[in-house]
C-alpha cells in the first residue's frame, strides 16, 4: 500500500517525517540490498546516493495523492547527520537546525520543474 503507484487521491504522502531518517540517510545506513535493488527496479534505473532523494520526491509529487510534504532536509539531500529524531531516545533529537547559507543552495530550479511537472505548482 505504501508503493506510489498504489496511492489514492484522498491522501497526504511525504518522503518521510521527524522520526525516521532522510530519504538519503535511510539509503546509505538502513536500506538492505535487496530493498536497493527493489527501488532501483521500480524507478528504472540506479542511482548514487546523492540522487536517492530526487527520486524519491519525483515519485511522492508525482502521485495522484492530494498532497506532498517533502521535509527541509530531503529537499536539500542531507544525510543521516540531519535525521531530526530517534524515537523512544532522549539524547541527541531535534538539534538538526538548517545552517546559515544553505536555504541559497537549495535546488530551487529542479523542485520548480518537478512542481511543474506533477501539477502542484
Amino acid at each position: 500500500p505504501h508503493i506510489p503507484h498504489n496511492y489514492v487521491p484522498n491522501l497526504i504522502c511525504y518522503t518521510g517525517t521527524h522520526d525516521n531518517n532522510t530519504a538519503r540517510g535511510w539509503f546509505e545506513e538502513e536500506a538492505s540490498e535487496e530493498e536497493r535493488q527493489r527501488f532501483f527496479a521500480y524507478i528504472g534505473r540506479e542511482v548514487a546516493a546523492d540522487e536517492v532523494h530526487r527520486e524519491l520526491i519525483r515519485l511522492a509529487m508525482t502521485s495522484v495523492a492530494r498532497a506532498c510534504i517533502i521535509p527541509m532536509q530531503d529537499v536539500l539531500g542531507l544525510g543521516a547527520a540531519a535525521r531530526m529524531n530517534y524515537p523512544s531516545t532522549t539524547e541527541g533529537n531535534w538539534e538538526w537546525r538548517m545552517a546559515p547559507g544553505e536555504f541559497a543552495g537549495a535546488p530551487f530550479e529542479w523542485l520548480r520543474e518537478v512542481t511543474e511537472l506533477s501539477g502542484r505548482g
